[in-house]
């Protein structure tokens, strides 16, 4: 998948975070929150970093990225977010060229993620068998795709992760990484496995802690160390009303149990 020509995305983002992404291109279009209206009459003579009045809303012209792609994302099924996405990424090493599959597609929240770092280099193949899931997901990275600077190579298989071996092998031989976010992951380690490079990274994504355990018991049966079990928790904090910060109303923010295990050489028998 690469980048559109004709595309001209743009976001108009409110003083609060909130934003909206614009295609500017001749045509009346209804984006909600902010109405209907021709992107090219209402953008004429405006560019990046002016501020702009739709209807009562005063907005900035920003740059369409990854924030105003992921804030504008169609859901469907429920998405692994910032914290739990940043930190697969970082502790994976997923980054420009990798290879990746990504196993339960969703709506594409941690695949917009994936793609944002990997650049043009790096590919990634997401496996998804609900089409209705599918269908929202690949408008999520479609989207996504015309207003990145560098985009890897996307494939979207529509099939059961358990089937996607033979597959994955043919369109990009060995894995970098393999992040895992289905019902049952401890099915899939092992045909998952045999796609992984020596070095290469699994992670599984788990809401509960059997998951969690059942995971882990089926990476070390089959050979994997495992480098990570844990959650990451999310805590904010807001301004007091007579001054200083305290933490916010929002409750704790544990989201599901992370397993990142690594594979290693087999040992020699003397």
């Amino acid at each position: 998948m690469t980048s559109s020509e004709n595309a001209d995305w743009m976001a108009l983002r409110e003083d609060d975070g909130r934003a909206y992404l614009v295609n500017r291109v001749s045509g009346e279009v209804k984006i909600k929150g902010l109405g209907r209206f021709d992107p090219v009459e209402l953008l004429n003579g405006y560019s990046i970093g002016d501020r702009i009045n739709v209807g009562h809303k005063s907005l900035t012209i920003v740059d369409a990225a990854l924030p105003e792609a992921r804030r504008n994302m169609n859901r469907r099924a429920q998405t692994i977010g910032i914290k739990d996405s940043g930190f697969l990424i970082s502790w994976m090493g997923i980054g420009v060229g990798s290879k990746v599959l990504e196993g339960g597609h969703g709506s594409a929240g941690l695949a917009m993620h994936l793609a944002n770092v990997m650049g043009s280099k790096g590919h990634l193949i997401s496996v998804e068998n609900r089409p209705e899931h599918a269908e929202v997901g690949r408008g999520n990275m479609q989207r996504l795709a015309e207003f990145s600077a560098e985009f890897p190579k996307w494939n979207l298989l529509e099939m059961d992760l358990q089937d996607a071996g033979a597959e994955v092998e043919t369109i990009c031989g060995n894995l970098d990484a393999a992040i895992i976010d289905i019902a049952e992951p401890w099915t899939v380690v092992e045909g998952i496995s045999s796609n992984l490079r020596i070095g290469g990274r699994i992670a599984c994504y788990c809401p509960t802690t059997a998951q969690l355990e059942k995971s882990w018991n089926a990476v070390e049966a089959i050979g994997l160390v495992v480098e990570f079990a844990g959650e990451m928790v999310e805590r904010r904090w807001s301004k007091a009303g007579k001054g200083g910060v305290r933490p916010g109303n929002q409750p704790m923010g544990h989201t599901a149990f992370l397993l990142i295990a690594a594979k290693i050489a087999p040992i020699e028998e003397e």
